[in-house]
């Protein structure tokens, strides 16, 4: 507030004094802390940028946090005696994938022997065959259920195969008929034909899987075939058939 005053005297301009608030003065604001993750290691980056085995021996320098040091001497407790696999330091373990082809169950006698006593009792008999859209059989009178129950479930090894893809219906006929005959000369008991599914075809009908078991009842084949079955997943499913076949008798000279 100002206050002037006449009668000669000269102006005089007075101040209002404030009054002190009593009590603690208020603290100063806090600045915010800005996280600087390099803050104090510039001088540590510098000498990274060096050799790398000098990299090497300053990050072993840095503070490690997460970690006490009491469990980083544990573990190297419990690691002292271990010994690294030779040849392993940049080997990639894979995962196993669920459907990888398992490998065939190696023969067996009782396999052997099921399929000799069907080689005794079957003469040339047809076969009896069972279709469906998505899975054949067929086997010839004399063949035992549980030699058939093994041949469905892929218990019985695979020797060879011969894959239809790409052929004709006739081309694939005649490419049947030499693989099998070719399989018998050479003593071979259960193959494995690829037929497919018959998606790229017209109308996606598989032609060939149609025409297969007409095939097997044909001609030379039906004497030396004692079953079929479609094949298990792993070797083809709906698009391939297993084909067991007789033992070729040896003549006695």
């Amino acid at each position: 507030m100002i206050r002037l005053e006449f009668a000669g005297e000269p102006a005089v301009a007075r101040r209002k004094k404030r009054k002190k608030r009593s009590g603690s003065p208020r603290p100063p604001k806090d600045k915010p802390v800005i996280f600087n993750p390099l803050k104090g290691n510039f001088a540590a980056l510098k000498e990274i940028s060096g050799k790398p085995e000098d990299r090497k021996e300053v990050l072993r320098k840095q503070p490690e946090t997460g970690r006490s040091q009491s469990e980083d001497r544990y573990f190297l407790e419990i690691m002292s005696d271990v010994d690294p696999l030779p040849g392993s330091g940049n080997r990639v373990v894979r995962v196993p994938d669920p459907d990888t082809k398992p490998a065939h169950a190696a023969g067996n006698e009782e396999l052997a022997v099921l399929s000799h006593l069907s080689d005794l009792v079957c003469g040339a008999e047809e076969l009896d065959i069972t279709f469906t859209d998505e899975y054949i059989e067929g086997a010839v009178a004399g063949v035992t259920r549980k030699l058939m129950q093994q041949l469905k479930r892929g218990r019985i090894p695979v020797q060879d195969y011969v894959d239809l893809h790409g052929l004709t219906k006739r081309g694939a006929e005649i490419r049947v008929r030499e693989f099998l005959l070719r399989s018998f000369r050479l003593g071979l008991r259960c193959v494995l034909i690829v037929h497919g599914r018959g998606l790229n075809s017209e109308d996606h009908i598989p032609i060939l899987k149609e025409r297969l078991p007409v095939w097997l009842k044909r001609g030379p084949i039906r004497k030396i075939v004692l079953a079929f079955s479609t094949a298990q997943p792993y070797d083809g499913g709906a698009g391939a058939l297993y084909v067991l076949l007789k033992r070729r008798r040896r003549r006695l000279t």
